[in-house]
């Protein structure tokens, strides 16, 4: 069997790259770079790779907003890319500055720093060092924190510097002036791995699919997440939405909005529910989503699988 392709948020280096690197280590993959999460997207519907890893939302900042867009597939560009998986990367942010610019380290530092590069993700998860040293610095966004890296290692002469990883550092040889510059040593970014459902190469590959769990093993919960539509205009039709999930034993632990871009101030809703599998609700989810069908104007299934953080406690 050729190696696997495996999409994630480029550069190298980034925190995607690390997360795919780590989630796909044990099999034989190549791991290719992709410019946006849109392209990662694409080339997985277009079946030019095998899987797609895209961060999802952080514990510290929440959300990613751009992954639940492309997710809510307003135009169904991405009807066969499905969610098949999910890996839990723990994020240690730093602080990196171009090599040689502070011999003495963060014990030296003079304040001197007038900018800052990072992903837009990455400020909110460093807010207390970011308030304490660098009020009023200004902060500039970029497409990944490896990114950032990037820059910083090519500008001798400005008083930059980028919040990344020490991977990051160590692929674009930059010096990291502080480590551990985020609020929570928690802190921790999920992300989903994604599949083409027509590829029948990615069929293959046992990614924690659901199975009914024999009375000797130990219990499997599994995760599903779905995207649904509501006419607003009716009174409880979120309520009835919703209620459906519970009589089929469907455990809501997320709630997400996207605007609709329909009409203002109308959403596209994208629940995440868990159940233990059992012969008994193996079909919870087909039969909550024919459910679904009479309360909803739209709804769509984005895919079951294995509760990572379950099998880590269990």
């Amino acid at each position: 069997m050729a190696r696997l392709r495996v999409a994630f948020l480029g550069p190298l280096a980034s925190f995607s790259h690390q997360a795919a690197a780590e989630a796909f280590g044990k099999i034989s993959a190549s791991l290719l770079p992709q410019l946006s999460f849109a392209d990662a997207f694409v080339a997985l519907q277009n079946q030019e790779v095998d899987y797609a890893v895209i961060p999802c939302e952080n514990s510290t900042n929440g959300s990613v907003v751009q992954t639940l867009d492309l997710l809510a597939d307003r135009n169904d560009d991405y009807k066969d890319v499905k969610v098949c998986g999910e890996y839990y990367l723990t994020v240690h942010h730093c602080l990196l500055v171009h090599k040689g610019s502070y011999p003495s380290g963060w014990s030296g530092y003079d304040g001197s720093i007038t900018k800052l590069y990072t992903h837009p993700q990455a400020w909110g998860q460093c807010e207390g060092v970011l308030s304490k040293y660098f009020k009023g610095v200004e902060r500039q966004d970029v497409s990944s924190t490896s990114k950032g890296a990037e820059i910083v290692a090519k500008e001798p002469t400005e008083k930059s510097a980028a919040i990344a990883s020490r991977f990051a550092a160590e692929y674009h040889g930059v010096d990291v002036l502080k480590e551990n510059i985020e609020d929570r040593a928690d802190n921790t970014t999920r992300f989903l791995i994604l599949r083409n459902v027509l590829a029948a190469r990615t069929a293959e590959l046992d990614l924690g699919q659901p199975k009914a769990t024999a009375s000797d093993e130990q219990p499997n919960t599994h995760k599903t997440l779905i995207s649904f539509s509501i006419d607003h205009a009716s009174p409880g039709a979120l309520a009835s939405a919703l209620l459906i999930f519970k009589q089929h034993g469907l455990n809501l632990t997320t709630i997400n909005t996207r605007p609709s871009l329909k009409r203002a101030w109308q959403y596209i809703f994208f629940v995440e529910c868990g159940r233990t599998l059992s012969e008994e609700n193996m079909d919870a989810v087909v039969n909550a989503l024919q459910d679904l069908q009479n309360v909803t104007e739209s709804c769509r299934d984005l895919g079951t699988w294995k509760d990572q953080l379950s099998a880590q406690t269990a």
